[in-house]
């Protein structure tokens, strides 16, 4: 597998977000981005807090869960500690919410705006141990730059 290019993907997103101030299309644009630029992945899509809980926002990849409670699932823990999860084997984290039987591994990224817990960016792959700790650094930087 190929080194992702975290300073190209930055450049690209940050092109994609200037100017634009409406969540949908920003996290949209910023999903489909990543579904086609990371390899080895089968969901990229982002949830949001909404009145306690995780709802499901614009993604790409295969059905999703709509609804996760906080503390639930890698996006549900995130959600609650408010910090990156990266899981290599997501059979072995207690409580996987398997909304797509494929998914081996996966990361979930924190996103903030005006330093508020806005929701999560969250990343599977079929693959076992897809993610290092250059794809959490990478992918924590593009979550900065969503609602900055």
């Amino acid at each position: 597998m190929a080194d992702t290019d975290y300073d190209l993907l930055q450049e690209q997103a940050q092109a994609l977000i200037t100017g634009e101030d409406d969540w949908v299309a920003i996290t949209a644009n910023l999903a489909a981005l990543l579904f086609n630029s990371l390899e080895e992945v089968n969901f990229a899509g982002f949830y949001r807090m909404k009145d306690g809980e995780l709802i499901l926002g614009p993604f790409q990849g295969q059905v999703a869960c709509v609804h996760i409670q906080l503390g639930n699932g890698v996006c549900g823990t995130a959600a609650q500690q408010e910090k990156t999860i990266v899981v290599p084997n997501v059979h072995e984290f207690a409580g996987h919410i398997a909304c797509d039987a494929a998914s081996n591994s996966e990361i979930v990224v924190p996103v903030f705006k005006d330093g508020r817990f806005w929701g999560v960016l969250d990343i599977d792959s079929p693959k076992l141990n897809r993610f290092s700790e250059a794809d959490q650094i990478g992918l924590e930087g593009l979550a900065e730059l969503i609602f900055n």
